[in-house]
């Protein structure tokens, strides 16, 4: 039973620093919707690092689940443990641009960073580089004024270089591996979740029907439903679940020595040094930066129809609560997207319902807790249901990367203001798609490119609060 709330306060929970933690079915209770949601969305996009981890990273299946079963888990303490009130996610456009960064080739052909090692250990750099860097800006305030002060221009370049990145991961750079091995399959999944996630008729029809409403709020599940029956029709996919056992626990320990820079040491200072790295970070942060104003103003938008529980919102808190994850993540299983601040989708689910009263929902909390199954990714466990899901991770895969394409892409447009900006937008996003190895390049492009053909006026961003 979840504790007791007083009117208009926020919700309670244990005080440590900054942050509050709020223990399940203590302070937050079980919201069914959003736990049933939850097990399987959360899990299943999840589930889309699986071959990245085994076919970039030289994983095998009980490593790689081992893995995103712990950055689950990390992510799930944004709101759990230290009380953030979003629904957290990955930088989900820096995946495509830290993909094509740490899979780059040099002139010869051959791969930059060569051994799985080698490609952890920069996973580990760059994640806490934008740790350090989230922290600084965070404590003095730097965060604000940078984002204050960046050009349309250049964020939207940035943006739309992961829209270009990650499209190009699936159509060309590793379409042998997956779009050419399940291509009915994966063309009719991401139809799917491109119509319902984004057709503007459809989006129409979503106030008139609640079945309409209740699909396009099950985000990427309408897809792996869609390619579970489309992939056996076709043959592409052949279920093979194992009942032998029911549940396991991941090969945590053994994963560590893996991928931990314990077990396979640390990055050399030559690459903690090396500027790409730190331009990787940066270009991490300000896409952060846009989720902490987006969560924000989801939550500004519902705050007046709940008068009954207030919601701390803390600039601060969130910078050092998502550096602090970022280093866990960089010593326990590294893979630097995968800590961000917001998945969009989820926030909006949540808060929607929350809006609707107390009677709904009683706590935000409980709301964003019950979605990410109280911090413990139970489908990852269940082994018939993992062993069926995984000839569809592929597909999975897919989904994730054209889907943040596309919407990266628009969110680049509406960035810019005007033909010039968007111009300077798609040359530096153009080049830091072709520049891949050294991103730096793309960003002094895009800079020198915006000062000579935009300016340097350029207009600001929203506010963010310091504290509550």
């Amino acid at each position: 039973m979840a504790t007791t709330r007083t009117e208009g306060a926020v919700h309670p929970g244990f005080r440590w620093g900054p942050f509050t933690a709020r223990v399940p079915f203590y302070h937050t209770r079980v919201e069914w919707p959003e736990l049933a949601q939850g097990i399987f969305v959360a899990g299943a996009t999840g589930l889309g690092l699986v071959p990245v981890l085994m076919g970039y990273f030289g994983l095998d299946f009980d490593h790689a689940l081992a893995c995103i079963f712990i950055q689950s888990m990390l992510l799930s303490a944004a709101p759990i443990l230290f009380g953030e009130p979003y629904a957290p996610g990955w930088i989900t456009p820096a995946l495509p641009l830290a993909l094509t960064f740490v899979l780059a080739v040099d002139g010869t052909g051959m791969p930059v960073y060569a051994t799985p090692e080698a490609k952890f250990q920069v996973m580990t750099a760059v994640s806490l580089q934008f740790a350090v860097l989230t922290a600084v800006l965070g404590v003095t305030g730097l965060g604000g004024w940078l984002m204050r002060n960046i050009p349309a221009a250049l964020k939207g370049g940035i943006i739309l270089g992961a829209a270009i990145a990650a499209l190009k991961r699936v159509f060309i750079d590793d379409a042998e591996k997956f779009l050419h091995v399940q291509p009915i399959t994966t063309i009719a999944a991401v139809s799917v979740c491109l119509i319902i996630t984004f057709s503007l008729p459809l989006q129409q029809l979503r106030n008139k029907y609640p079945i309409v409403k209740f699909i396009a709020a099950l985000g990427l599940l309408p897809g792996f439903i869609v390619a579970a029956i489309v992939g056996p029709l076709s043959g592409e996919v052949v279920f093979a679940p194992d009942f032998s056992k029911w549940i396991v626990i991941p090969p945590f320990v053994d994963a560590f020595w893996h991928v931990s820079p314990f077990g396979i040491g640390w990055p050399p200072m030559s690459m903690l040094l090396d500027p790409n790295v730190f331009i990787l970070a940066v270009m991490g942060y300000v896409i952060w930066f846009g989720d902490i104003v987006t969560g924000t103003e989801i939550l500004e938008t519902a705050r007046k129809a709940r008068p009954d529980e207030e919601i701390d919102l803390n600039f601060n808190r969130s910078h050092q609560s998502t550096a602090i994850r970022n280093v866990l993540m960089a010593i326990f299983a590294p893979f630097f997207p995968t800590q961000g601040c917001l998945w969009t989708g989820v926030q909006v689910i949540v808060v929607q319902r929350w809006a609707a009263g107390r009677k709904g929902m009683d706590s935000l909390f409980s709301g964003i807790s019950s979605y990410y199954v109280f911090g413990v990714p139970l489908l990852y466990v269940v082994v018939p249901l993992v062993t069926a899901l995984q000839p569809l991770m592929g597909v999975a895969l897919s989904l994730t990367l054209v889907l943040t394409g596309f919407a990266c892409a628009y969110v680049a447009m509406s960035v810019t203001h005007n033909p010039i900006e968007r111009g300077v937008a798609l040359l530096t996003a153009v080049t830091l798609a072709l520049f891949a190895q050294t991103p730096w390049v793309g960003m002094l492009v895009g800079i020198v490119a915006t000062v000579a053909l935009v300016g340097i006026e350029r207009p600001k961003p929203p506010e963010v609060p310091e504290s509550a």
